[in-house]
């Protein structure tokens, strides 16, 4: 444990975290003329360590002190946190306003505009492309949120004209005044119950939070073939915003659809056509995500040219569908971004080969039946990667002829391989979160990357 401090009698932010939001959020905070203290109960990483050094800013690891938490006038949240956290609940207690980085960065932003995406799958890669079609475009831009770089610290240290921002569900628990021009909602299915009381509902009203100050000048696209989406819009008494949903099943007078081997947007009066063949994405969830990204690009002014352009260059992200290598005959797929159930099915859906499955993990209640089909249709044997695989072992028995139990990349990959035939994939999308076995779902893909090319 150690305390580094630094006095000051200014307006007292406290940052619980220290992760790449908690620091971005404690650099903006100290540029703003905040008193800053950083708290984490865990150990501090050396960069970011530095970084706060540098900075001069107070902080503490591997404890939180009371006496220096509960004095704050305002407290931001890293998304990690639980409500259920005791330090959280007694800041809730004093009525101590907390918020989160987003909201935060959101209040230093000037005149700037956000594009902000969210939705249980496919934020990553539609994120990542609309920020390709808008760099691709010439705009002054930054990719910054969920995706893994801190909102606040790119205020803080290079503001844009525009931020395209992937943000989560916990990120959208903590804001208040947060209020995106554009936002995207791409689906909803269950995923961190364990966060939300095991109440669906409660998950469905985190992601919905995007859209809660938007006004008649912004816009809301969103998944028009989501029953969860639909059934909640309904339940809604007035949209303040403009609706621009997309669909893979029918035509639609405004937003995106599919008409046979083709995309159409109408957003807002521009037609633009797009064949599908042209995504440099494959398989229908990234037509789904493309088509989003489309029409998020038309509403902000992009011209239709340059964003057919954009969806044909795009490459796509490192641990979602990722080829990795094809040896003797087996394709390997790097995955291990799918974290849920339904981040696996997309990735099943679009092989149209025999598969050897990577599944397992730390399981977030998970529901493995959306599977059934896939399964006996395309999976030839499951490779469990995790510490407890009961749940899927259960789930799966009789279902498929083989399930074997690994304890690393390394055994998981090279006892894959010997199952596979060549004309087979091998795909790491293991459904569940990496903790228990890695760090992160990085470090689970590039470890499962290593070990095919020690094959």
């Amino acid at each position: 444990m150690q305390v580094h401090t630094v006095s000051s009698e200014k307006m007292r932010l406290v940052v619980l975290g220290s992760g790449e939001s908690g620091v971005g959020a404690a650099l903006l905070a100290k540029q703003k003329g905040y008193s800053v203290f950083v708290s984490d109960g865990g150990m501090i990483k050396n960069s970011y360590k530095q970084e706060l050094i540098d900075a001069a800013i107070a902080f503490e690891e591997g404890k939180h002190t009371e006496s220096e938490i509960l004095n704050a006038d305002l407290v931001v949240k890293s998304p990690g946190i639980p409500e259920k956290n005791a330090i959280v609940t007694l800041l809730r207690q004093k009525g101590i306003p907390i918020i989160s980085e987003i909201e935060l960065a959101y209040r230093y932003k000037g005149n700037s505009k956000i594009i902000a995406i969210t939705g249980s799958n496919g934020k990553s890669t539609t994120t990542s492309l609309i920020y390709h079609i808008c760099k691709s475009a010439g705009l002054d831009c930054a990719l910054v949120g969920n995706i893994g770089y801190s909102f606040a610290k790119q205020v803080a240290e290079c503001p844009k004209e525009w931020y395209v921002a992937e943000v989560s569900s916990f990120q959208l628990d903590d804001i208040q005044d947060f209020r995106p021009d554009v936002a995207l909602l791409l689906n909803i299915t269950e995923d961190h119950l364990d966060r939300y009381n095991y109440q669906f509902q409660n998950y469905i009203n985190s992601k919905f939070k995007i859209i809660q100050n938007q006004t008649a000048e912004d816009y809301f696209i969103y998944n028009y073939d989501d029953e969860t989406i639909q059934k909640h819009l309904q339940t809604l008494s007035i949209l303040h915003t403009n609706p621009l949903p997309f669909s893979m099943k029918q035509e639609l007078k405004k937003g995106a659809y599919i008409k046979g081997d083709n995309v159409i947007l109408r957003a807002p009066e521009e037609r633009v056509s797009m064949s599908i063949y042209d995504f440099a994405i494959k398989g229908k969830h990234n037509q789904a995500n493309t088509m989003a990204a489309g029409i998020a690009a038309s509403v902000i002014g992009i011209r239709k040219e340059k964003i057919r352009e954009s969806v044909s260059t795009f490459a796509s992200l490192e641990h979602r569908s990722e080829y990795v290598a094809t040896v003797r005959g087996v394709e390997f797929i790097n995955d291990s971004k799918a974290t849920n159930v339904n981040s696996t099915w997309y990735a099943l859906e679009s092989l149209n080969k025999p598969t050897i499955l990577i599944l397992g993990g730390v399981d977030k209640g998970n529901d493995y039946e959306m599977l059934d089909d896939l399964v006996r249709n395309k999976v030839k044997a499951i490779v469990c990667l995790g510490i407890d695989n009961s749940k899927i072992i259960n789930a799966f028995a009789g279902k498929v002829a083989t399930i074997v139990e690994t304890t690393s990349a390394k055994e998981c990959v090279e006892i894959a391989f010997k199952l596979a035939t060549k004309g087979d994939a091998v795909l790491l999308s293991p459904a569940c979160a990496s903790f228990d076995l890695f760090k992160n779902f990085e470090e689970r893909g590039t470890q499962f990357k290593q070990a095919v090319k020690e094959l």
